[in-house]
């Protein structure tokens, strides 16, 4: 089990097994999010397509989804809110 230090949790995590996303963008989520960060972002992912009604068919909805993901990770802004999520 490989533990890498989890740039979204600040914390020593296992990490994940392989690149979950293409391209330059899942090397760095591979070397950077813990499998327990990738959880949250597929977890939030979920609530961000629901909420929006997104179509995954849709080439815009796809690029709103990488983007909010590397903000949901790489910035200090963050992704999104979703409107009547109240995170714990």
């Amino acid at each position: 089990m490989n533990i890498i230090k989890c740039i979204k949790l600040n914390k020593e995590l296992e990490a994940l097994e392989r690149a979950p996303y293409p391209g330059e963008l899942g090397q760095r989520i591979l070397t950077n999010v813990s499998k327990q960060g990738w959880q949250e972002w597929l977890t939030y992912q979920t609530m961000l397509i629901n909420e929006n009604n997104l179509n995954m068919l849709d080439d815009n909805a796809q690029s709103y989804l990488k983007e909010q993901l590397e903000k949901f990770f790489f910035s200090a802004e963050g992704a999104d809110n979703i409107t009547g999520y109240t995170p714990q």
